[in-house]
């Protein structure tokens, strides 16, 4: 995410003037996408770690029981990534499979901490496993939401060659999201890289066509097509501190607002 990218910690980088948006926040409902990592300690060598699973769930309750309704599609990075395993010689599709397998522990690791906090959660799997999770539904996965209970969406789209970014946007579309809440470990979206330019500015909004033309990395190509072409907003946030996420999805003005014209 070069055009993005920011040293973790506090930024002193100057800001760049916004662009002319209509804010979707407040939000009714929101897809929020969460990277496989976000669910361990840095520097763990756990796979998930319970205590930040479970802070991630309280501040998800604090939002939930404000009336928001919230799909959450998470990645299996911690686990497992897919393309990597490509390039070192596996069959690309067996591998990404492997890696929706890996959604599935996460997401029920997700489900787990957020029923044990008093927060109504479902799973729905795009790969049909009806032990431990609903297969996807999308007029059921609806009705979920409408009824205020947490859907988690595992398996990414159930297809080999997609991205967990690309399965946000598209359960945002299917689900009619106000917006995609995209938690990373950096605090927006930047004209260059901060880490080699001291001078580069982060982007308090910006539209997908800039997006496009400077090439900000914000999400993967199919990804980012999908959230434009369905106009879909996306804010990129930093996940690390405590309070971020609460704050994000309350619909406080937090990271960059991705938008179009």
């Amino acid at each position: 995410m070069a055009g993005a990218m920011r040293l973790h910690g506090g930024s002193h980088y100057p800001r760049m003037p916004t662009s002319a948006a209509k804010d979707p926040r407040p939000f009714k409902r929101a897809i929020l996408k969460l990277s496989g990592e976000a669910l361990r300690e840095p520097g763990s060598t756990d796979n998930i770690s319970p205590e930040i699973v479970s802070r991630i769930a309280v501040e998800i309750r604090e939002a939930v029981e404000t009336g928001l309704e919230l799909g959450i599609v998470v990645g299996g990075g911690n686990f497992w990534r897919g393309a990597s395993a490509s390039a070192r010689g596996m069959d690309r599709a067996t591998a990404d499979y492997v890696g929706m397998l890996a959604t599935v522990m996460n997401a029920l690791a997700i489900e787990g901490a957020l029923e044990h906090h008093g927060v109504s959660c479902t799973v729905q799997s795009a790969i049909e496993m009806k032990n431990v999770a609903e297969p996807f539904i999308r007029r059921k996965a609806e009705s979920h939401l409408h009824k205020g209970k947490v859907v988690v969406f595992a398996a990414g789209t159930g297809s080999p060659f997609f991205s967990t970014d690309t399965t946000a946007a598209l359960r945002a579309s299917e689900m009619g999201a106000d917006v995609i809440l995209k938690a990373t470990q950096v605090d927006g979206v930047y004209d260059s890289d901060p880490r080699k330019n001291p001078d580069a500015k982060r982007f308090e909004t910006v539209t997908f066509q800039k997006c496009l033309e400077e090439r900000l990395n914000v999400m993967d190509a199919t990804a980012f097509s999908l959230c434009m072409d369905n106009d879909v907003p996306v804010i990129i946030f930093d996940l690390g501190p405590h309070g971020n996420l609460s704050h994000a999805l309350r619909g406080q003005s937090i990271g960059t607002l991705v938008h179009g014209e």
